[in-house]
């Protein structure tokens, strides 16, 4: 399987993109769809909600002693906070986060010729990042706890530009490059920036404000180093997009996630009832979950 699609390979070319029986457009999408779904992948996507209920069905006491205590931390809970929940609406959350983040994903990798990508980062976000993650909330010195599973949800969501822009390429424009795509990843942090930080001409609100703005800077003077005309790209994609319904709706669907999860992964008040988000480590789980995949596609690993 490879990321790329080279000449006479993108596989849903021409009038059979269009053609349906039923009246709906989606039809030959989701006939695709269900024709490259594996039931070993299934399996897979499906245990780590098994896991997570699993885990919170045991009594509280050993789910406290699974969290990550900052002022004493130990290799075992650095993994098995992540997976770790003590209340109902916080794991449903997060259950309800991974299902959108990781079906748009795969039907995003299904379709655009990424399956082993896809699949090679969540079971590096499934593994490797929960002790990655820990060890870089020692960095911010503190008496609390840790748990939970939101930081490896961020990591898909910053996967998803990148599963995102496979799909584009295996089905609107074949043969792009991923040159462009750190101006999406300095969008998306200043986008994060302004939901994460208040408003205000003083203090931190100064900040947030500073970093969204930079951010839009930095992306469009990225795109402009790589040589990509924004606004005539933007055009011709969103009219190739408008042309395809049934690829363009999922397309969208992608788009939309893309930048509508940070809101909920973002709040602008962190706190809770007893509890606090951990906005330090959603922010360290989106970083690592783009950067590392990225750094994989701009060298070709995932290239036949």
């Amino acid at each position: 399987m490879t990321t790329s699609a080279t000449d006479g390979r993108n596989r849903v070319g021409g009038d059979d993109r269009a053609d349906t029986t039923d009246g709906d457009a989606n039809a030959p999408l989701r006939r695709e769809l269900l024709g490259s779904v594996r039931s070993l992948d299934l399996l897979v996507l499906l245990a780590v909600p098994t896991v997570l209920i699993a885990v919170f069905s045991l009594p509280e006491s050993t789910r406290w002693s699974l969290a990550f205590a900052y002022a004493d931390p130990t290799l075992r809970s650095a993994f098995t906070a992540h997976y770790v929940h003590l209340d109902l609406g916080h794991l449903a959350g997060n259950v309800a986060g991974y299902c959108l983040l990781a079906g748009v994903g795969y039907a995003l990798a299904a379709l655009g010729d990424a399956r082993r990508f896809f699949l090679t980062a969540l079971a590096t976000f499934l593994l490797a990042f929960p002790f990655a993650l820990s060890a870089l909330n020692l960095a911010v010195p503190r008496d609390a706890v840790g748990f939970g599973f939101s930081g490896i949800n961020m990591a898909l969501a910053g996967l998803l530009p990148l599963l995102l822009w496979t799909y584009g390429r295996e089905r609107f424009v074949p043969g792009a490059s991923p040159r462009a795509l750190p101006a999406a990843f300095f969008a998306l942090v200043g986008w994060i920036a302004l939901l994460a930080l208040p408003l205000s001409t003083t203090g931190v609100g100064l900040a947030g404000l500073a970093t969204g703005v930079g951010g839009a800077l930095l992306a469009v003077l990225y795109a402009s180093s790589a040589g990509v005309p924004i606004r005539a790209t933007a055009r011709e994609d969103v009219v190739t997009i408008a042309s395809r319904p049934g690829e363009g709706d999922l397309f969208v669907a992608g788009a939309v996630l893309i930048v509508g999860y940070p809101v909920a992964g973002f709040p602008a008040d962190p706190t809770g009832a007893g509890s606090v988000v951990n906005l330090y480590v959603h922010l360290l789980g989106f970083c690592l979950g783009f950067i590392g995949p990225f750094s994989l596609l701009a060298v070709g690993v995932f290239d036949a």
